[in-house]
């Protein structure tokens, strides 16, 4: 491995516009959590949980994922689990965070909306203050869900929308469509707030055009079977659309079978604005610096690719143009750029 390029990454100041909180759930505060709130587990112990961690799919993993939520019951469980997340992407040079909570998931457990932002807010606004780590949270619908049941979501949502930066499209993506959801976030745009979608991952082609043509979207998240259409891949390089890639994901969900067959590089090439992110690390087996570690291991990458990942997602990031010349008069300093 290229110990120059690697430090090289480490050492960047990064934006992760891919992340769900609930994935950042780690076995230890799995356990943690269970034992302050009386949830009995499965599991007997955190390597049973941790090898637990295996799939085939996108679906086997999401069986593991839902169950895992079950010990987030509280404020505090929030906050711990944002916390968390917050100090371990502290210390892999991680500036801004734009990250996705799923509300059904805890709504259907009878947990409040208003519990479930507050812990998240509390540990994000926490982190700016004493870490320096911007951020925007994303309401993110499930779309093995109906419709109705995220309108009904977006509803709850209203005395909150001061609080919520963004809403996405997330779980299962075959079967449900995006333009399943075309009224949903038509309401999202009409309410002034940006979108951003999980399309191409699972699906075909077709659903990032639906993304595009029906939903309006601001941003794809993954989008690698864009790459089997030549006539998308120029139309979001025409759009100049951020495509949030998550390559251990990819790797863990088995939507690529190697990671020297990732086409991250190739989607550079075609001047697409990919990004590096990490999903859900605590199942997919790494944050931010893990996953550029992984494409410096198994693909030829250089210094000028690792400067466009990162300066693609303070681009692509929900910020001001200010914040972004900030961010990327930094990202030069790091790459001694003039």
């Amino acid at each position: 491995m290229n110990e120059e390029l690697l430090q090289l990454a480490e050492a960047m100041p990064k934006a992760e516009l891919h992340l769900h909180i609930e994935g950042s759930l780690e076995p230890e505060l799995v356990f943690q959590l269970a034992e302050r709130n009386g949830v009995k587990l499965a599991y007997s112990s955190v390597d049973a949980l941790r090898a637990a961690y295996a799939f085939n799919n996108l679906q086997e993993f999401l069986d593991v994922y839902y169950a895992g939520m079950s010990v987030l019951l509280k404020e505090q469980d929030f906050y711990d689990l944002t916390w968390a997340y917050l100090n371990r992407v502290h210390q892999d040079h991680v500036v801004h965070v734009e990250i996705f909570f799923d509300p059904q998931a805890h709504l259907e457990r009878g947990i409040p909306l208003d519990v479930q932002i507050s812990g998240i807010r509390r540990a994000l606004e926490q982190g700016q203050a004493e870490l320096g780590i911007s951020f925007r949270l994303i309401l993110s619908f499930l779309r093995h869900l109906s419709e109705d049941s995220a309108l009904e979501t977006l509803e709850l949502a209203r005395p909150f929308y001061d609080q919520l930066d963004g809403f996405g499209l997330d779980s299962s993506e075959q079967g449900h469509p995006p333009e399943k959801f075309a009224r949903v976030f038509a309401r999202c745009k009409e309410l002034g707030f940006r979108i951003t979608v999980h399309a191409g991952e699972e699906g075909p082609p077709d659903y990032v055009y639906q993304a595009l043509d029906q939903l309006q979207v601001d941003r794809i998240d993954h989008g690698n079977r864009s790459m089997e259409d030549e006539v998308l891949v120029q139309r979001l390089v025409g759009a100049g659309l951020t495509l949030t890639v998550c390559p251990l994901s990819n790797l863990k969900l088995c939507v690529v079978k190697d990671m020297a067959q990732h086409p991250i590089l190739s989607m550079l090439k075609k001047g697409l604005k990919a990004t590096v992110n990490s999903d859900d690390p605590a199942y997919f087996g790494g944050y931010v610096n893990d996953n550029y570690r992984a494409l410096i291991q198994h693909l030829p990458v250089t210094r000028d690719h690792l400067y466009q990942l990162a300066r693609n997602a303070f681009e692509g990031a929900w910020i001001s143009d200010d914040e972004k010349e900030a961010h990327i008069n930094e990202l030069n300093r790091v790459f001694a750029l003039g």
